[in-house]
């Protein structure tokens, strides 16, 4: 599938694309956990979430991601509560990565439509664009929360597209960290960036995507020189 000189618009997916996971592994231990259960948390909850979703309900990435962390913390810790709500307020506190900012710059002076569609609530990637200077540069901050499913639904992408009044999903392109995303928006018709911070391997049994980009700076590059 080849793209098109450049996207209509450009999907960026929120958790761990544009914001850096990292610092939670201090966070939890702050609170009282063990800091290697950072990312095993944050991969139980969408698990959990995905899950969830396929067996018809549609749940709330905060009371998913607060009552893991109750379970978590069971039996561990004083305060359960207190510990839930200090990681919390760090995933809430999140930064971007380095790449953030100067790329979605770049992509929208190429002249292509930014927006981001996020499994978590659209306040979060408000508050994460504010701290990376391009709040203003974004069109809109979509989340699943007012879509029929989560990502890597296809109702989800569609949801999205509607929202944004594009009727092709070809015209779109998402640009994501996790395979399971660029596999469901490609499935719904999107063209698809995976972007690959830590040169990883792509898994075989998601689709491919039709581009591969080291961060979202190098995502402007490739569709600037198309």
């Amino acid at each position: 599938m080849s793209l098109p000189p450049l996207p209509a618009l450009v999907v960026l997916d929120v958790n761990e694309t544009l914001s850096d996971l990292s610092p939670l592994g201090a966070a939890f231990a702050a609170a009282g956990l063990q800091e290697h259960e950072a990312e095993p948390w944050f991969a139980g909850l969408l698990r959990d979430a995905f899950a969830l979703t396929a067996a018809g309900a549609h749940p709330s990435f905060g009371e998913l991601a607060r009552e893991s962390l109750l379970v978590r913390a069971h039996g561990r810790v004083a305060d359960p509560d207190a510990t839930a709500e200090q990681v919390l307020e760090a995933v809430r506190g999140l930064p971007p990565h380095p790449d953030v900012a100067d790329g979605i710059r770049a992509l929208t002076a190429l002249g292509t439509r930014v927006v981001t569609l996020s499994n978590g609530p659209a306040a979060t990637a408000e508050a994460l664009l504010g701290r990376a200077g391009v709040a203003d540069l974004v069109e809109r901050t979509l989340s699943v929360d007012d879509a029929p499913a989560w990502k890597p639904d296809r109702r989800s992408y569609l949801h999205a597209l509607d929202a944004c009044g594009v009727g092709d999903a070809g015209e779109a392109l998402l640009a994501a960290v996790h395979p399971w995303d660029v596999d469901g928006a490609r499935r719904a018709g999107l063209r698809t960036a995976w972007v690959d911070r830590r040169g990883s391997r792509y898994p075989a049994y998601a689709a491919p995507a039709d581009l591969t980009v080291t961060s979202l700076v190098d995502l402007a590059d490739r569709l600037r020189a198309r």
